[in-house]
């Protein structure tokens, strides 16, 4: 079976709030994505609303038929957001003021509580309650101890060792290697656990192959890299370009 992608699409908003203007929409970003064959949308609403915001969830609950995860912090205000919203998920995330993109994982063990009682008002509400997490296993245990549904893997770490021009030496391969096994040990030990598990964050249609041959991941969260070919090839393509790399990695598992 093949991974599924969520297109997320936060940088469509980007360009049109930095003209506080009304295009590009949104809205019509996560259609041409659905028609190109996107499983689903990804949004992040920040706190200082930088791009998503919150008319946008309105109106993207409204017209998505796939799938609609919405990223957002581990705080009040966002968890009666997503009691109005109701997305199909809500991926917790940490969040810091000023940063430029999420810094790393959610660190589930410190935040326990916190965490424990957003995942319950998620799951009350019936909506998948899934945590970005690095993948190191006691945040995957405390992950499962909170009730999550799903984790998402940050692949950070990953990414930024196959980009250019760290990505061409040698030596880097063994940096890469050592991230992907990260990757594929945190995967299969949440499965054990039952948790279903994502992956994301910097993942680009050249690197997202190795990631994608991990069989316990059955779902990528995937921005920047789609809307920034897109720029260049259009946005169907993009998606389209995407799609078809992890189909790659997962067909050279079999």
């Amino acid at each position: 079976m093949f991974a599924r992608l969520n297109v997320n699409i936060d940088h469509v908003a980007t360009v049109r709030q930095a003209r506080r203007t009304t295009e590009p929409s949104v809205v019509a970003a996560a259609m041409l994505c659905e028609q190109a064959g996107a499983d689903g949308i990804t949004v992040h609403l920040r706190s200082d609303r930088r791009h998503i915001q919150d008319r946008d969830l309105e109106s993207l609950r409204r017209v998505v038929t796939t799938y609609l995860n919405v990223e957002m912090a581990a705080t009040e205000e966002m968890m009666r957001i997503a009691a109005e919203v109701r997305p199909d998920a809500v991926t917790l995330v940490a969040e810091r003021p000023g940063e430029i993109t999420t810094e790393g994982g959610l660190n589930v063990v410190a935040n326990f509580e916190a965490v424990r009682a957003c995942v319950g008002r998620l799951r009350d509400h019936g909506i998948i309650a899934s945590l970005f997490v690095d993948p190191e296993s006691e945040q995957i245990e405390a992950a499962r101890a909170a009730g999550a549904h799903q984790i998402e893997l940050c692949t950070a770490a990953y990414a930024e060792a196959t980009q250019p021009p760290a990505g061409f030496h040698p030596e880097t391969q063994v940096r890469i290697e050592s991230e992907l096994d990260r990757l594929r040990r945190a995967a299969a030990l949440a499965a054990r656990h039952g948790l279903r598990v994502a992956a994301g964050h910097g993942l680009t249609f050249r690197n997202v192959v190795a990631v994608a041959s991990i069989i316990e991941i059955e779902e990528f969260n995937i921005g920047h890299n789609i809307i920034a070919r897109a720029v260049l090839i259009g946005l169907e393509q993009a998606v389209r370009e995407m799609i078809e790399s992890i189909r790659r990695g997962r067909l050279a598992t079999q």
